[in-house]
């Protein structure tokens, strides 16, 4: 077995070890974020709608196929008359709060890792063909065939959801629970702050 063989076929595997790892740590860093962006709701799947913190229903609004979302808001007359509204939110239309359609990346941090990891493994395939393109006796080719199958997996895989997820995400508004905060503890829940975060776009409510 060459040499040139078994040392293209570890760089591509540990470039997929890379992007994989960076896949593991973005998701992670997304999870965070959206528990953060959505401190205080509760997301209720049997009836697809969020509770806020004053246990008021956020029902489907719309579904923004643009943006591949769907948008949840409370009702106004709940909103407006709510003593915490104006920590909450500025709109006179209700709270509201979305919901990605598809799984990870939604996002545009989502999609630049996204991005970042679909490069690593095209160059893996590229790679690994062009060594297969000088080595390719049987026993080379038993090394250097699967391993472009599987990185040729994971590049079609990860593409095709980078391909599929919208960019120019709306501008969210948060609100964070304080008595998380370290020293803020309390029985239930008072006071919120609201945090606003760019995300791409604008929101069409403020």
């Amino acid at each position: 077995m060459p040499p040139m063989v078994l040392l293209a076929t570890g760089y591509a595997g540990l470039l997929l070890v890379v992007a994989a790892a960076l896949e593991r740590l973005a998701r992670h860093t997304a999870t965070r974020s959206e528990r953060y962006r959505t401190a205080g709701f509760t997301y209720q799947p049997e009836h697809d709608l969020w509770m806020c913190p004053r246990d008021e229903p956020l029902w489907p609004h719309r579904v923004d196929r643009e943006h591949r979302l769907v948008r949840y808001r409370a009702r106004p007359s709940v909103c407006n008359a709510c003593p915490v509204k104006t920590d909450c939110t500025p709109s006179h239309h209700g709270r509201e709060i979305t919901r990605p359609i598809d799984p990870w990346p939604h996002s545009e941090a989502g999609r630049f890792h996204r991005g970042v990891s679909v490069t690593l493994t095209a160059l893996a395939v590229v790679l690994l063909l062009a060594t297969l393109g000088i080595h390719h006796r049987p026993a080379e080719t038993a090394v250097l065939v699967p391993a472009t199958v599987a990185a040729g997996w994971f590049l079609r895989r990860w593409a095709a959801d980078l391909r599929r997820t919208p960019s120019g995400f709306p501008q969210t508004i948060t609100v964070r629970d304080r008595t998380a905060e370290p020293g803020r503890g309390g029985p239930s829940v008072s006071r919120y702050r609201s945090v606003r975060r760019a995300a791409g776009g604008t929101d069409p409510e403020e």
